[in-house]
């Protein structure tokens, strides 16, 4: 991967919707050379998907929380399948530490959010942080040339 695909990859995780003529007249390449590159970097894994950036609070999503989740290596082929089916759950990670997972979910109210961690509990001790504000909104990792 050289300094363009890194450009390109800048450029497109700034805004999904980049028009390859748009791209091609930052990088100085033609659009069917970045149509190129970007289908390799497609097919090499790197290039993995585009996404909106949505507004939670306008869709009525008014409480982010963050959960910590004490589970047993055992029960992962049961909580697997239950964190994906839920559409309120905006990651899940496995960490190290007292806690093994790590949940970021979006609920509407405190009600529905304490109706799902007592769900969760089901797989074991939880530990919740409500978010207040966000002072950096996910974002991409900004690439060094």
């Amino acid at each position: 991967m050289d300094s363009i695909d890194k450009q390109i990859i800048q450029l497109l995780g700034d805004n999904a919707r980049a028009s390859l003529k748009e791209i091609a007249t930052e990088t100085f390449l033609s659009s069917p050379a970045i149509s190129a590159r970007i289908a390799r970097l497609e097919n090499e894994g790197i290039i993995t998907g585009y996404s909106a950036q949505i507004n939670l609070h306008k869709l009525g999503y008014h409480i982010t929380a963050f959960i910590n989740l004490e589970l047993s290596p055992k029960q992962k082929p049961t909580f697997y399948p239950f964190v994906k089916a839920c559409p309120n759950i905006l990651e899940c990670n496995c960490v190290t530490g007292e806690y093994s997972m790590l949940l970021k979910v979006a609920f509407p109210s405190t009600v529905e959010l304490d109706g799902f961690i007592g769900e969760l509990q089901q797989f074991g001790k939880t530990y919740t942080q409500i978010v207040f504000s966000t002072s950096i909104e996910p974002r991409g990792i900004q690439l060094k040339e």
